[in-house]
């Protein structure tokens, strides 16, 4: 293991030194890691069991700046690893950066099990939502599986990603609400206006409107704040 810039590590893996089955399939080369985590020896373990799957360069970030940092010197490595929680900024918004700079890859490896959170990293790009919780062979089988170009969800948050986001209206009745409409409703929640929420997502103040009639005809209501609550009793939004 060699030190090299901003304080973290980048871990080598010799290309000889792995049998070819533990080469993820159907990569024959080593693949490269990045790996962001607060917790060193989270860290430490997670880059370990890489390794043992066949990376053959791991470089780690402990925030959100180092991590950009780390992306900027190295270009897209061929998958990244990150956790939500991190202390100078949003996993989420790591995640898009990430994608929208070319990155394949991103499995979240994180605490919560909160259904807005497993919305809105698969939303923002990632591939694999894993809990820290979890099994030595479920983190095993999710990378796995995002390697081979495949997407992955830890069992116990699979159930939040079948449920879609529906949210009950006044009725009771179920109703579907499409990825812009639940942008909206969050930024409801947040306490924004119409104008605030265009400009926010690039949209005229008519078409937030428009969204805002549209989710209060399929949830039953055209009361802001009675929206907000049924999306947030769904998960949907927090």
């Amino acid at each position: 293991m060699a030190a090299v810039g901003l304080g973290q590590a980048v871990r080598t893996t010799p290309a000889g030194s792995l049998p070819a089955n533990m080469v993820p399939h159907p990569r024959e080369e080593l693949f490269s890691v990045l790996v962001v985590d607060d917790h060193p020896l989270l860290r430490e373990a997670i880059a370990a069991r890489l390794q043992q799957m066949g990376a053959g360069t791991v470089h780690e970030a402990a925030s959100v700046a180092e991590a950009r940092a780390r992306a900027l010197a190295t270009g897209p490595c061929d998958l990244a690893i990150l956790d939500l929680g991190l202390p100078d900024g949003s996993g989420i918004d790591l995640v898009t950066e990430l994608r929208a700079q070319g990155w394949p890859r991103i499995v979240v490896l994180a605490s919560s099990d909160d259904p807005y959170a497993v919305r809105a990293a698969f939303q923002a790009g990632a591939q694999a939502y894993l809990l820290k919780s979890a099994s030595p062979m479920v983190v095993t089988d999710g990378v796995r599986r995002v390697l081979d170009g495949g997407v992955y969800a830890d069992p116990s948050v699979a159930p939040v990603l079948a449920a879609g986001t529906r949210v009950p209206g006044t009725d009771n009745t179920p109703r579907e609400l499409s990825a812009r409409e639940v942008e909206v409703l969050q930024l409801v929640a947040d306490g924004r206006s119409n104008k605030e929420i265009g400009e926010a997502l690039n949209l005229s103040a008519l078409t937030v409107k428009s969204h805002l009639s549209r989710i209060g005809r399929k949830l039953g209501t055209g009361d802001r704040a009675q929206m907000v609550a049924l999306a947030m009793r769904a998960g949907v939004i927090r």
